[in-house]
């Protein structure tokens, strides 16, 4: 049973830098790269397989075509994609809708139910998670009078930190931070407030109706314990698990037996290098153990972030 390694996807955005090239050595199309699509099936950006028996076919394909990798989950799209974000300037304040919505008026497409785990960040950074309304009409009033610093909510970040968004949250990454973000196989935002930036001399479209809408008031956090099992040579944290995926923290330091006993497990090395079975993996690697791997080595000195339905 091959592993399934991924070429990303780049895309170029108003905020992105060059960390992604100067991080981890990807081949990126431009200074202002901001978003690597690590592990994607989705319209917008569908990764290729490199090297085995696949190469070269898209992971699209492979998800109709040999399902049986996939443990047959069902399901017209493959449900998860992974992404590295390097935020040189700060995203747009913005909110994603829920399943129920974005099939009603985003053309049956899924909502986006995402986490993020800070990989890197400047010392003083923040983040955007949350808001103060303390009802839709005081949501509606305060987004009018454009109290933002009053709405938002801001939280100091430092690497390894991880935070679930569910739909309905405001949020926004803000300059100085890389993250991964593992999220629903979906690309609807809601733009709410772009701090008044202008892309080719026009500001960038906001949605505010349809954020109103879907913003949940009022702000709930989302508590999720992490959970940490010592390993031989290592341990493995679980970070989040809810309805759209379960995902982990997984460090090792030598040897360690596993095993795969999902559909499918997604694996992003996020530091560090080793081996997977033998095959020899590296920061920067993405890469799919298809159903039935079943146990397998990894060795080396290394951390991985790993997601599953």
């Amino acid at each position: 049973m091959d592993i399934i390694f991924l070429n990303p996807v780049f895309k170029e955005m108003i905020w992105g830098g060059n960390r992604l090239r100067t991080e981890y050595g990807y081949d990126i199309p431009g200074d202002d790269t901001g978003e690597c699509w690590a592990v994607s099936a989705h319209p917008k950006g569908d990764c290729t397989v490199r090297g085995g028996e696949f190469d070269g076919m898209s992971l699209s394909t492979l998800w109709k075509e040999r399902r049986d990798l996939f443990g047959g989950v069902e399901g017209d799209v493959f449900p998860l994609l992974v992404k590295i974000i390097d935020a040189k300037d700060d995203l747009s304040i913005q909110v994603h809708p829920d399943d129920a919505y974005a099939a009603e008026h985003e053309n049956g497409a899924l909502g986006k139910t995402e986490c993020w785990y800070i990989l890197d960040c400047d010392e003083d950074a923040q983040i955007v998670i949350g808001h103060n309304a303390k009802d839709k009409e005081e949501l509606q009033e305060m987004i009018a009078q454009e109290r933002w610093n009053e709405l938002i909510r801001v939280l100091p970040i430092k690497k390894g930190d991880f935070f679930q968004i569910n739909p309905g949250t405001v949020h926004a990454i803000k300059k100085g931070t890389l993250i991964l973000e593992t999220q629903q196989s979906s690309d609807v935002t809601y733009r709410l407030y772009d701090y008044g930036r202008l892309q080719n001399g026009k500001p960038r479209e906001l949605h505010i109706q349809k954020s109103i809408d879907v913003i949940r008031c009022p702000y709930q956090e989302s508590l999720e314990g992490r959970k940490t099992q010592k390993l031989t040579c290592g341990e493995l944290t679980t970070l989040v698990s809810c309805p759209f995926y379960t995902v982990y923290r997984l460090s090792v330091n030598g040897r360690e037996e596993l095993t795969q006993t999902e559909p499918f497990t997604i694996m992003s090395v996020i530091e560090g290098s080793g081996s997977i079975d033998g095959t020899p993996v590296k920061k920067g690697d993405h890469f799919i153990l298809p159903a039935g791997f079943g146990t397998y080595e990894a060795e080396g000195d290394m951390t991985v972030i790993l997601s599953h339905l």
